[in-house]
């Protein structure tokens, strides 16, 4: 059976944020990267509702959240899940994000490591943490220059062949998705406010030190080429913790939902 689904708006400093729970159990909070949200989450909370309670949000200013100030910088992003927690629950929860979202994930357990049970943190966008950081951040200054001159479409699409995106890396009975309305706007959003602040944001690894139980890196099997998942690599050994391996390239939250869910099941669940 289904789990039924309830949508939500909760007002935040500059902003309201959209918000879904669905299914029982222990607080499973998903924090999506890129410009994804709700939608993208939808398939990966589907799966996992028989044994948690599963918290998806759109970021401020995407989809169906609203801004009056934009987030520009990724303690704003952090501080707006505090609040998605806080108004859920009392206690610790459970954390998957993913890129940009795992980025999102670890501030907040930086600044709140009370409201975090345990967090899986899948690929990193966490440039600093590398050997050789001018790699990733070219890229991303690179995409940057693009959407300047060419626009958004242009922009994502090397976006998307930096990060070797491969939608054929797919579950064969995943639906196809239809992209929103909205998907424009929200890449725009990623490109003027996002990608900055992954470029200018210094991640205090010396406090996830102290929070290492908590902290699971983790890692696409097939993205070992593309530099999130040298992050999570390097994170893990900042960390002095096994680096786990998930299903599928840098976006195999979205293209194989049901693997994904069934590590994320073994992880939390050891």
């Amino acid at each position: 059976m289904e789990a039924i689904v309830t949508e939500s708006v909760l007002a935040v400093s500059g902003a309201r944020l959209r918000y879904t729970v669905r299914g029982d159990g222990p607080l499973l909070l998903l924090v999506a990267g890129g410009h994804h949200g709700v939608d993208a989450n939808e398939p990966l909370a589907r799966h996992l509702a028989d044994r948690y309670r599963v918290l998806t949000f759109d970021r401020r200013g995407l989809a169906g959240s609203t801004a009056d100030a934009p987030a520009t910088s990724i303690g704003t992003h952090a501080e707006d899940v505090s609040a998605l927690l806080s108004a859920l629950t009392s206690e610790p929860a459970f954390v998957y994000g993913t890129s940009f979202g795992a980025l999102i994930a670890l501030e907040l357990t930086v600044r709140h490591p009370e409201q975090v049970a345990r967090l899986i943190a899948h690929e990193p966008a966490v440039p600093q943490v590398l050997p050789e950081p001018d790699v990733a951040l070219g890229q991303l200054e690179t995409v940057e220059e693009i959407f300047r001159a060419e626009g958004a479409v242009a922009a994502m699409r090397r976006f998307a062949a930096d990060l070797d995106i491969d939608a054929s890396d797919a579950e064969p009975d995943l639906p196809t998705r239809t992209p929103r309305p909205e998907h424009r706007r929200d890449a725009e959003v990623l490109l003027t406010y996002d990608l900055p602040a992954i470029r200018t944001h210094l991640l205090d690894v010396a406090a996830l030190k102290g929070a290492t139980p908590k902290i699971v890196p983790a890692a696409g099997e097939n993205s070992s080429h593309v530099w999130p998942h040298a992050s999570a690599a390097m994170l893990a050994g900042e960390l002095g913790t096994p680096l786990e391996l998930f299903p599928g390239g840098h976006n195999g939250y979205v293209f194989q939902p049901r693997g994904t869910a069934e590590r994320i099941r073994t992880v939390l669940g050891s």
